[in-house]
């Protein structure tokens, strides 16, 4: 008899979710792929919500978005992926704020959620049914969870305050990160 935790199931199916739709955000900004715009698309869309430099914001959303969610479906280097994916969504639901909180006039609550979930499955762990688990957890320790977390914060706190500062209107930084 084979004997199946259901926690374990519960975090694959959530993972593999959400791992999902972050990919598939993430290949429209980096790839065009599923209607998206690619890079050029997405560095002019960065470029008009305040994001600079908008090409660099534009692959560090992408790169956030498809790895992180590529990382959080397979169960690898787990907390690295929320990290990512839920610093990639800080800066998402900056831009959504001022338009409330619901989706369905522009919110936050989508990029929110997301971030969440991100967050919340790399703070959790994968799961038996990971990559990590598979691994010995050699990319999933206690020493991974802080620096990943306080690494994303750090960066995701400067790209908003940058795009904050320049939307007030304050000289800044424009050369790079």
């Amino acid at each position: 008899m084979v004997c199946v935790n259901r926690r374990d199931l519960g975090l694959l199916a959530l993972r593999v979710g959400t791992g999902t739709v972050l990919f598939a955000h993430g290949s429209q900004k980096l790839a065009g792929w599923f209607g998206g715009g690619g890079i050029e698309g997405t560095a002019a869309g960065m470029e008009a919500m305040g994001f600079h430099p908008p090409r660099r914001s534009a692959v560090a959303a992408g790169l956030g978005e498809a790895g992180g969610g590529l990382l959080l479906a397979l169960g690898l280097a787990t907390p690295v992926a929320g990290a990512a994916a839920a610093g990639v969504m800080a800066g998402a639901v900056s831009v959504h704020v001022p338009a409330g909180f619901f989706a369905s006039g522009g919110g936050f609550e989508f990029p929110a959620f997301l971030g969440f979930t991100a967050a919340a499955l790399g703070l959790t762990g994968p799961g038996r049914y990971s990559v990590d688990h598979a691994t010995c957890h050699v990319l999933d320790r206690p020493l991974t969870v802080a620096l990943a977390f306080a690494g994303s914060a750090v960066a995701a706190a400067a790209v908003v305050g940058r795009r904050a500062k320049g939307q007030r209107g304050e000289p800044g930084d424009e050369a790079g990160f």
